[in-house]
């Protein structure tokens, strides 16, 4: 269970404190992972290539389904490299006029748009300790890899390029960018074959971000994966990445990240610096409390995206991760379309 606050808002004894990571230290303390149908599969539980040709399908076979026509997937808008003008209908993006060939006719004009094609997508990864933990579906980890899984399918095609940058606050893990379907796999295999942090070492999303800042790259697409626990040091150099890239940030998390059971004393562990302690999730009010810091972090975390400029796609290990990516595309799709012109 991991909201945190800083360290002024901790009470002076017992009651909740959401500064920690706090994971339970314990098997039996009714909060173990169960199973579920829109759940990824648990990469611990099985060979890599298995779960991975397994994931490959669900992916295809849902998103195939409900996402058909010529779009760019999570790039919102049908493109941004001028056209042919044709007249104005009803409902035409009025941002998108043509003035000079409207004044020149003085019949009005809307300016179409292609496609952007062979678009270069950067995924930063976090998978740092406290992506270790799941009391739903899968752990965070799991669902960081599906995440970045759905992310291919939607923009590797037309020659698109796909790469990423994978943190453990051990190591960063740097892949270029690639074309084509099998690279996006071997990419996929690659991040799942990233070991997992030792305990005790805290992530370092702002040094990843960083690594695509400088040198500048090409304009295209950046999608953050993380849980944003910690330090928010990471809005400086996401709001960098906006000014140059479309930005997406897809934030993973827990359940028993925002409300604690009534397990009664349960001793919990901070995976990032090993520090534990005992909470009484008996107490009402201490249930409370937590319930209300969690609530706070978790809109301070989208206050930060939304100044980056950045999308906020949330994933949760105790629901259907991809109803929701299908959700958020299809609202970024409308939003984008500019109303009659697609």
């Amino acid at each position: 269970m991991s909201p945190r606050r800083r360290e002024a808002d901790r009470p002076a004894a017992g009651p909740a404190h959401p500064g920690l990571l706090l994971h339970p230290a314990t098997p039996g303390s009714g909060i173990e992972p169960g199973a579920g149908d829109g759940a990824p599969p648990r990469f611990a539980d099985g060979p890599a290539d298995v779960l991975l040709r397994r994931l490959e399908l669900t992916v295809r076979r849902r998103l195939d389904g409900l996402l058909q026509g010529d779009h760019l997937g999570l790039v919102p808008g049908s493109g941004s490299e001028a056209g042919d003008s044709r007249t104005y209908h009803p409902g035409d993006d009025v941002r998108r006029m043509d003035w000079p060939v409207t004044a020149r006719t003085q019949v009005p004009h809307v300016r179409e748009t292609i496609a952007d094609r062979e678009l270069e997508s950067w995924a930063v990864v976090d998978l740092s300790a406290s992506l270790d933990f799941g009391t739903a579906d899968c752990q965070k980890r799991d669902l960081a890899i599906a995440g970045l899984a759905a992310v291919g399918h939607l923009t590797v095609h037309g020659g698109n390029r796909l790469g990423a940058v994978v943190t453990t606050g051990e190591r960063v893990d740097r892949y270029p960018a690639m074309p084509g379907r099998l690279a996006a796999e071997r990419l996929l295999r690659s991040v799942v074959a990233t070991p997992r942090a030792a305990g005790g070492r805290r992530g370092d999303l702002t040094a990843a971000l960083e690594t695509l800042r400088r040198p500048p790259r090409r304009r295209g697409l950046v999608v953050v994966i993380s849980d944003f626990l910690g330090d928010s040091d990471w809005e400086r150099p996401l709001r960098g990445l906006s000014a140059r890239h479309e930005l997406l940030a897809i934030e993973v998390l827990d359940p028993r990240e925002l409300e604690l059971p009534d397990v009664g004393l349960l001793t919990v562990v901070d995976p990032e610096s090993g520090q534990t302690l005992e909470v009484p999730t008996g107490n009402a009010e201490f249930r409370t409390r937590f319930a209300e810091g969690a609530a706070a972090q978790r809109a301070e975390i989208a206050a930060g995206l939304r100044r980056a400029g950045a999308g906020h796609l949330q994933l949760r290990t105790d629901r259907d991760w991809l109803m929701d990516v299908v959700r958020f595309v299809a609202d970024r799709r409308r939003a984008g379309s500019g109303g009659a012109s697609r």
